[in-house]
């Protein structure tokens, strides 16, 4: 009978457990529902990431491309415009210097068909302008010349800006050779253009002997007054006076 009781209480155990067992997978079958679900829809998501990564990947990349296409046409801008300023700097740098040739040859001509109107001087008449210049050269520039500033600024005769501009200035050089001469007050002078110029200061003594008939000489204002220079000797200027 002992036996018989002992298997019947092992029996209703071992039911009870598989009863058990089976109640507690029953009650939680959500539980497992949702961890899938989960899982699922994590996987699902990271496609989606994915492609919105590559998405702004993809911007950026066409941002920097678009920047880079505006930066290189800037670059292109600026070099066309340097191209273009270089070019009007150099047409007008060939407008001056043909200016300046068509001055000189004007110049140049003026002056050989003054010196074809010139009479020629007799022997006496060249040895008096000889001896009147050689008579006024310095025995030292830089202590016998005076500047207009030093001299206290030109007061002078005026040559009218027009004929200034068109028988005056570095482009407009002559020679003083057979032109009307005299002294005057103790001064050497000519007649140029209709003006007597008067020279206030010596000539340097480096310069050459007969520098005022082979030298080309040319007169201009600047400094407070007019000055002659000599192109053989440039930045040397004598004071001058005008007039008429």
């Amino acid at each position: 009978m002992k036996t018989i009781g002992v298997t019947c209480t092992a029996v209703l155990s071992a039911l009870l457990g598989t009863a058990a067992l089976a109640f507690a997978v029953q009650e939680h079958p959500g539980e497992k529902q949702d961890h899938s679900q989960q899982q699922n829809s994590h996987e699902q998501a990271k496609p989606k990431q994915q492609q919105a990564q590559q998405q702004q990947n993809q911007g950026k990349q066409r941002q920097q491309a678009q920047q880079q296409q505006q930066t290189h046409q800037q670059q292109k801008q600026n070099q066309n415009k340097q191209q273009q300023q270089q070019a009007r700097q150099q047409q007008n740098q060939n407008r001056q210097q043909q200016k300046a040739q068509q001055q000189q040859n004007q110049s140049r001509q003026r002056q050989q068909a003054q010196q074809q109107q010139r009479p020629q001087r007799t022997q006496e008449q060249q040895r008096v302008e000889q001896r009147a210049w050689q008579d006024h050269r310095a025995r030292s520039w830089q202590s016998d010349h005076r500047t207009w500033q030093q001299r206290g600024g030109y007061n002078g005769y005026r040559i009218p800006q027009d004929r200034y501009r068109g028988y005056f200035g570095p482009q407009h050089w002559f020679r003083i050779y057979g032109i009307p001469f005299m002294v005057y007050g103790g001064y050497t002078r000519f007649q140029y253009q209709g003006y007597w110029i008067t020279l206030l200061d010596p000539w340097p003594e480096y310069w050459s002997n007969n520098w005022y008939d082979n030298d080309d000489v040319y007169i201009t204002y600047g400094n407070d007054g007019y000055y002659m220079y000599n192109r053989n000797y440039p930045g040397v200027g004598i004071a001058i006076s005008i007039s008429m």
